[in-house]
């Protein structure tokens, strides 16, 4: 059986009250790692085309107000 097996044996096996606290955390545990990443394509560049494509793009009135 496999790590993630046991781990899907044991969230089966919660109760409703903890499956919501495991939800919460797990969301939370998720966009942590998320905003890491996004971090880290920022600061490696990674990004930059897709930025000065919507400015090109906004600036051509190709974009819209929220």
């Amino acid at each position: 059986m496999s790590r993630v097996e046991r781990i899907e044996g044991q969230v089966k096996e919660l109760s409703p009250e903890e499956l919501s606290a495991f939800r919460q955390w797990f969301a939370d545990f998720e966009a942590e790692i998320w905003d890491h990443q996004f971090e880290s394509d920022v600061s490696t560049g990674k990004l930059d085309k897709l930025a000065e494509r919507a400015l090109r793009d906004h600036a051509a009135g190709r974009s819209t107000d929220f």
